[in-house]
């Protein structure tokens, strides 16, 4: 049944005019289903359709928010409150959760969520306004959340370091997750803040198949880069860990043990995984980058992710979205144990702490 859906859907794709797209993840401009009105290019507008299609182009959107420090309800994580300095995220990949948050802004996941980078200009000042406050109460904060806070626009606008300069001045914890080697540039303040165990970094490593990477994470670094910077931030003091997320199975599954393994010798503290769930658009983008790169077992990487969330791709349940369900979902679960024991016995990142946090960056008097 799946798999005629899937031939019909490919017989529908009018993208397949269109050459392939090196250096994005995504191949399509998923239709938004909060906007009334959708753009859509007839055979006669070729020439505009083409130059949007093929040739898209990264565009910074300057925003200015009225609050930066979200509130994270989910159970199933372990933090309260992040911070996003950009909406919208250069790299490219093609699973990411985030890409429907896009939609909100009045674009697609698609495309446009790689292309049209919204750079919340006044996040530093935002948090700090917000930490001084009377009423806040010192936690972990995490940087990010959704899209990485060390893409290729934080060059530029250093949001992410004047944030994490604010956290020193403050002694305020803050956790981080990236993939991307930039983080090294701030490596003078990270060190500082693990004086103080007010920081942990989580690097993101999906493959060490850089054949793979290349299509799934277009715009990121390598899996070498990304074991080079969790051992030169270990050597800096700064305690790191690993995403192994996500695990997809029939693509990246059978590489946990050697990711865990290769993590650990590069100084990894812990290692966290979650299994690929294709929410909203996300699946029909996930799908159609899928098939057009992987044509010979897409329907069976489909299936198999069905099968981790109930027979369907969109899985939402607390409890379930992210570690799975049934026998596929299991054996991940255990392949993950068995690796980070072998690998990691008595590793942990240390917590991080609170008690240290000073009002209005004034440092206490003994």
């Amino acid at each position: 049944m799946y798999g005629l859906i899937l031939l019909s859907y490919l017989q529908c794709m009018e993208i397949e005019q269109y050459n392939y797209l090196k250096g994005r993840g995504a191949q399509i401009n998923t239709s938004n289903k909060y906007l009334a009105h959708t753009t859509v290019y007839e055979p006669d507008d070729h020439l505009i359709a083409e130059d949007y299609l093929s040739h898209p182009h990264t565009q910074y959107l300057i925003e200015n928010p009225k609050t930066i420090i979200n509130e994270v309800p989910s159970p199933d994580l372990g933090i309260m409150h992040s911070v996003n300095p950009y909406q919208g995220c250069e790299h490219g990949c093609i699973y990411c959760y985030a890409r429907n948050a896009h939609q909100y802004w009045g674009y697609s996941a698609g495309i446009d969520f790689e292309t049209k980078i919204m750079v919340k200009k006044n996040a530093p000042e935002l948090f700090e306004k917000a930490i001084s406050a009377n009423s806040w109460v010192p936690q972990p904060i995490s940087l990010s959340g959704n899209t990485d806070c060390y893409q290729p626009a934080e060059r530029k606008y250093e949001l992410t370091r004047k944030i994490l300069q604010i956290c020193l001045k403050y002694r305020h914890p803050v956790g981080i997750i990236t993939k991307n080697a930039l983080i090294l540039r701030d490596i003078d303040i990270l060190s500082e803040l693990a004086k103080l165990q007010l920081v942990c970094v989580y690097i993101s490593v999906t493959t060490l198949d850089e054949a793979l990477r290349r299509t799934m994470e277009p715009r990121t670094v390598t899996a070498t880069q990304r074991l080079n910077i969790l051992k030169k931030l270990t050597e800096a003091g700064i305690a790191c860990g690993i995403m192994n997320a996500p695990i997809m199975p029939g693509l990246n599954s059978h590489e946990i043990p050697d990711i865990i393994a290769q993590a650990a010798s590069h100084g990894a503290l812990a290692a966290g995984y979650t299994i690929v769930r294709l929410n909203g658009a996300i699946g029909d983008i996930f799908t159609d980058w899928l098939t057009k790169n992987y044509p010979d077992r897409a329907q069976k990487v489909l299936h198999q992710i069905m099968e981790c969330h109930g027979g369907t791709l969109n899985d939402s349940r607390f409890g379930t979205r992210i570690s799975g369900e049934g026998k596929i979902a299991q054996q991940i679960a255990l392949m993950h144990k068995i690796s980070k024991n072998k690998y990691m016995p008595g590793r942990a990142i240390p917590k991080l702490r609170c008690d240290l946090f000073t009002k209005n960056g004034q440092q206490k008097l003994f």
